[in-house]
């Protein structure tokens, strides 16, 4: 049998997985990206990118990339089906990034692929042990077994996670009350109602018949459309949706006159909901749909996938390379078990049940009211976009402690996500005092001195949010110390 040797083996090469293939071989850990297909499937999937995504891409210089496959921006979201806009969140990127998954999967690959490190297809994980000394994992492809050594495995292998099974790890949950389907279709006759441009998604998806809900998406190329449609029908999710059925959908959405000329890719998909107890057990962790599904409300799946790599990233490669203080790891499961949490909770109060009481619809009435009032509607677009996570970080104190940096613009044109893309943690400060402190970290972090900044110093994670910034009359750097102490362990030593 074969065998293969790295650092860290990532079991699956969707946009969680080759998120985090990128930030490990950034930070120079070896990585080994096994996926069961031949090759890349290509299927558009999810559609969109939230603003926060927007911004975790651009602190790695990924967000231009990945907007050549872009079909355009969306300028609101939506809850349920509500407008939202992103005003208020102090962000570049106030807007939803209209991208298939496929042309995300494709850019972070080509970077992956600019890194050194190919993905491994055709190559299924068949099983794999662990101890203190490592994991073995054996690996099936068409040349016959493989052995691949490393000394962490992350499952990144979706909702019927093979990593997940086989650790044993529980998903407990909710079944499914909800059917739905999505289908890239070609029209050849396309009446009037359906728009070929979309400023927001929740335009196209709102249409409703006593037979169902959803509607036509455009996707860039001439007659081309996704359409998304719930009914109360039960299907054999394990049956093709036929052309069919995407006919009587159209039908019902839209008037008999809509012909469908050719379906590209089709597939259901539920309400089930279910969240892995834990994200990590020893030396092998679970990241993106291996960790959690939902219904596929405002389009959250593929965002909180790729901000599980953005968080688990640095931290594994800390831990890879001996630097990580003790604890480090832990925190990706107590940082992002609760976030994943709170979009399990939020996607289900988006639907409604296939057939809803009058409860449920003054409820939802109730929710469609609020939305309209601008705190509350700047509540919900944070929580859907990501841009509100607050996590709870140790130290004094203060506002902006656990919360995300925004882009500042430092110079004219020069902006403060650019000192992120070699995935080190920034310190921008006032003070030069603060710098001489931070000096024996300088292989992991970046320290500007700033002449005027909203707060006299932020110290920055990779990931980008700020776990230090001065308390109220400290004269001394003994807060900052601490700081760097907590999330980048002891300094290395200097020849």
């Amino acid at each position: 049998m074969e065998l293969r040797k790295t650092d860290v083996i990532v079991v699956g090469s969707g946009p969680t997985g080759l998120m985090l293939a990128n930030e490990l071989a950034l930070a120079g850990v070896g990585v080994v990206v096994l996926d069961r297909l031949a090759e890349r499937s290509g299927q558009s999937k999810a559609l969109n990118l939230q603003p926060r995504t927007a911004e975790v891409f651009d602190l790695r210089g990924l967000l231009e990339p990945v907007r050549r496959y872009a079909l355009g921006n969306w300028g609101s979201g939506h809850f349920g089906g509500r407008p939202l806009t992103y005003e208020g969140w102090e962000t570049r990127h106030p807007y939803q990034v209209h991208i298939p998954q496929a042309g995300v999967e494709r850019a972070l690959e080509e970077r992956l692929a600019e890194q050194g490190v190919q993905v491994s297809r055709g190559h299924e994980l068949v099983g794999f042990t662990q101890d203190d000394a490592g994991v073995r994992a054996t690996v099936r492809t068409a040349a016959g077994e493989l052995r691949v050594e490393a000394e962490y495995l992350v499952g990144c292998d979706g909702g019927r996670s093979t990593v997940r099974k086989q650790l044993g790890v529980e998903f407990p949950g909710t079944d499914a009350s909800l059917f739905a389907f999505v289908a890239d279709v070609f029209l050849v006759n396309r009446p009037a109602t359906i728009p070929t441009r979309l400023r927001s998604v929740h335009d196209a998806i709102g249409r409703r018949s006593d037979k169902g809900s959803g509607g036509l998406i455009p996707m860039g190329e001439p007659d081309l459309f996704r359409l998304i449609y719930t009914s109360a029908a039960r299907p054999d999710r394990t049956v093709p949706v036929s052309v069919d059925e995407i006919t009587s959908a159209l039908h019902a959405l839209y008037g008999n006159e809509v012909e469908v000329g050719e379906v590209r890719w089709a597939s259901r998909f539920t309400n089930a909901t279910r969240q892995a107890a834990q994200y990590r057990v020893d030396r092998v962790l679970l990241a993106g749909d291996a960790a959690h599904i939902h219904f596929p409300a405002g389009g959250q799946g593929l965002n909180l996938g790729v901000q599980d790599a953005m968080n688990l990233g640095w931290k594994l490669a800390a831990q890879v390379q001996g630097r990580a203080p003790d604890g480090l790891l832990d925190t990706y499961h107590t940082e992002r078990h609760p976030v994943g949490a709170r979009v399990l909770d939020n996607t289900r109060a988006q639907t409604l049940p296939p057939q809803p009481s009058p409860e449920t619809l003054a409820m939802h009435r109730l929710i469609t009211d609020l939305a309209k009032l601008p705190e509350a509607n700047r509540h919900l677009a944070g929580m859907v976009s990501g841009l509100d996570i607050h996590y709870p970080f140790p130290g004094p104190p203060h506002p902006l402690l656990g919360r995300r940096l925004p882009d500042i613009e430092l110079t004219p044109g020069n902006w403060s996500s650019t000192l992120f893309h070699p995935a080190k943690a920034v310190l921008l400060t006032t003070s030069p005092d603060h710098l001489k402190t931070a000096a024996p970290w300088s292989p992991q972090v970046n320290a500007t001195l700033i002449p005027t900044l909203p707060t006299p110093a932020t110290l920055t994670r990779p990931d980008g949010h700020i776990c230090w910034t001065p308390p109220p009359n400290d004269p001394t750097p003994d807060s900052l110390l601490t700081a760097l102490h907590t999330w980048f362990g002891t300094p290395p030593s200097r020849p």
